[in-house]
Parts: C-alpha cells; structure tokens; sequence
C-alpha cells in the first residue's frame, strides 16, 4: 500500500488542513500541559481531569486528520470542514457572549475559518483542476 498524496491543489489544501489537525491533536495529546498553556487555560489545583480531557480532544483531532489523510474521499473532507465551522461558530458565540475578546480567541478563529474553508472549498470545487 502506497501513501496517497493529491496532485490537485485543492485536495492539496484539504490534505495540508488534514494534516495540521493530525499535528495538532498529536501535540495536544502528548503535550496537554503545555496545550492548555498555550491557550491561558490550567486545570485545578488538585484535580488532573482537565489533562484528561485535553488528552481526550487531541485524540480525537489526531484521529480525525489521520482519517482523512487516509481515507482522501470527499465525505470526509466535508465532515473536516464543516467540524472546524462549527467550531468557528460556537468560538464566535463566545466572543460575543462570554466577553472573550482577547487577540488569542480571534488568531484561533481565523485560524479554524482557514481549516474549514480549505477541504469546503475543494469538496465544492472552488479550485480548477
């Protein structure tokens, strides 16, 4: 079995979105101290769960980004891209109703709207062959 890299460059992007999640949840599972750092939240004093939970999320992003790496259907790209929208959505009704409006929350925005619009933009063949 050979390993898959697309020749388009719109299912380039999906991949490159792809494999920023993968890398991403990687870091955050063996990494959830310096994650949760990163983004100026701590668990308890006494409580370990939040590590748990960090651990719990990378997972699920390594998981999901090696999904797509491997599988390259459009499906997939597309649950990819409509996830990073939802949680650029949800980050949005945070910013306005939890009066988080710190440089950190709109940089994560921006950068969930580019990992949504890159494999939504492929699998809607926003990019000529």
């Amino acid at each position: 079995m050979d390993f898959y890299f697309p020749t388009e460059l719109g299912e380039q992007l999906a991949f490159a979105a792809a494999a920023f999640t993968a890398l991403a949840g990687f870091i955050i599972m063996f990494a959830p101290g310096y994650a949760m750092r990163l983004v100026g939240v701590m668990p308890r004093e006494g409580r370990r769960d939040g590590y748990a939970e960090q651990r719990s999320v990378g997972g699920f992003y390594l998981g999901f980004g090696l999904s797509a790496i491997m599988l390259a259907q459009d499906w997939i790209y597309m649950a990819l891209g409509v996830s990073f929208a939802m949680a650029a959505f949800a980050r949005i009704i945070s910013l306005l109703s939890d009066k988080g409006s710190t440089i950190l929350n709109y940089l994560l925005l921006v950068v969930q709207i580019v990992l949504a619009a890159l494999p939504l933009a492929y699998v809607f063949g926003f990019f000529s062959a």
